[in-house]
């Protein structure tokens, strides 16, 4: 029988093999294990991912030749064996050796198996006095210490300073409650609570977004009668503040242009009392397929699914709808601590994406009638992402001005463009920017 250790090995195979999320990677592996071994599963596969440069320094210290040169199957071993002496103290320093022995053996790597044991051993004897990190590089030493790629440390010191950056990158490695948002027109507060209580989970109010709680225990959330019901779905504070800020009606047309999976679109749906339209596009039709379920799960008839690119120009759309809102494809970087694969993205790759996310502004802007809103949102923490990409659409498109927005729980002003960030408002790392058509 599969175990917890052998899927998370799988998972994190398949991550590099097959450059697949972990989030996927991990569902597939775990198919057919008990909650306690999913749950193990889960933890050895985001911890390795979250200090993978961190065991790696510390295994190359142990290793005769470096894990990079290491068969890859053997270096994921390793560091799944390191991260539970280092990071575990539930699971005893012995079984965690023994158990990566024997993932090796079953896997037919045996002639491995005494390395694996000997240094796994050595990382359990010499875990009080690990070799130290160099401190001479700000940026290494942050790159390292917190396993993220040092181009992304160094632009987080120019943007944060020395202490912010490094509790922005501290936060991205640590767990993450999951935040729920509750469907008003399916429960109340006082129903939702009991519903998820009998289900084994704990609720928390969020510290600062009306409506919205924080999630724990249950086991899996899909499976409990309050999901299927449609009484909540799960979102995060920022994303629920980027809906809020767009600030739809009951009764207005919403033209939502990159909705997948559909968060924003049915959080907009049911601030308007699910009366009016919602228009939900993606470019991909298993995407609307999600959409289409998730609307039906929330009982939200006025959410319409579109199939949909926001660069090309639908004239039957020009100046309809009264909110527009552009959540555009990104680097992602503000989400890191809930997919913390997203840090070994190509900085290549995510060059490209400015490009795109101005012309998706620039098309989706004439789909706003003269007095209605444009908003625009990201979940990385980027200038050229975020408001470079804003202040230049500002300075080409005259009939268009910010807006402030108030959000309920939050005291802090804007200009009508807003940075949300972990370490300060204990919320994904999202930017927000609220337009006017004149």
């Amino acid at each position: 029988m599969a175990t917890g250790r052998e899927a998370a090995v799988d998972a994190l195979t398949a991550c590099r093999r097959l450059e697949a999320w972990s989030d996927g990677s991990l569902k597939a592996a775990c198919r057919g294990l008990d909650r306690r071994e999913a749950a193990l599963a889960a933890r050895l596969t985001y911890g390795v991912l979250q200090n993978r440069a961190l065991l790696d320094f510390y295994l190359g210290k142990y290793c005769s030749q470096s894990p990079d040169k290491l068969e890859p199957f053997i270096r994921d071993v390793l560091r799944l064996g390191a991260y539970q002496i280092l990071y575990m103290d539930r699971i005893p320093d012995s079984a965690a050796v023994d158990e990566s022995v024997e993932l090796v053996k079953r896997r037919r790597r045996q002639r491995a198996a005494g390395m694996v044991n000997a240094v796994l051993r050595r990382v359990s004897r010499e875990k009080a006095s690990l070799p130290a990190i160099p401190e001479d590089d700000p940026a290494a030493y942050l790159s390292l210490r917190y396993s993220h790629p040092k181009w992304l440390a160094e632009r987080l010191l120019e943007l944060l300073g020395r202490a912010e950056a490094e509790e922005y990158l501290r936060l991205d490695n640590e767990s993450v409650p999951t935040t729920i948002q509750r469907n008003s027109l399916r429960c109340t507060a006082a129903q939702l609570t009991e519903g998820l209580e009998a289900s084994g989970a704990k609720l928390t109010p969020h510290p600062w977004m009306p409506e919205c709680w924080q999630l724990s225990g249950g086991g899996d959330l899909e499976a409990m009668p309050a999901f299927q019901d449609g009484w909540f779905q799960v979102q995060d504070a920022a994303a629920k503040a980027a809906a809020l800020a767009a600030g739809a009606k009951s009764g207005d047309r919403v033209l939502d242009v990159c909705a997948a999976p559909g968060g924003k679109s049915f959080a907009a749906a049911m601030e308007m009392g699910d009366v009016g339209e919602v228009v939900a596009c993606d470019i991909h039709p298993h995407k609307l397929a999600l959409i289409e379920k998730g609307a039906r799960r929330l009982g939200l008839a006025c959410v319409i699914p579109e199939l949909a690119d926001g660069r090309q120009k639908r004239e039957a759309w020009l100046e309809r709808f009264d909110v527009v809102i552009c959540d555009v494809p990104c680097s992602g970087l503000g989400i890191i601590r809930k997919k913390p694969d997203i840090r070994y993205k190509a900085p290549d790759v995510l060059a490209g994406l400015p490009g795109v996310q101005r012309a998706i502004l620039d098309n989706a802007c004439r789909y706003v009638r003269p007095g209605g809103a444009l908003l625009y949102a990201t979940c990385t923490v980027l200038p050229e992402e975020n408001a470079e990409i804003t202040d230049g659409f500002l300075a080409s498109h005259r009939d268009f001005r910010k807006e402030p927005f108030a959000l309920p729980g939050m005291t802090e002003e804007n200009d009508g463009s807003l940075s949300l960030w972990p370490q300060r408002h204990g919320t994904d790392g999202f930017y927000i920017c609220k337009m006017r058509k004149l």
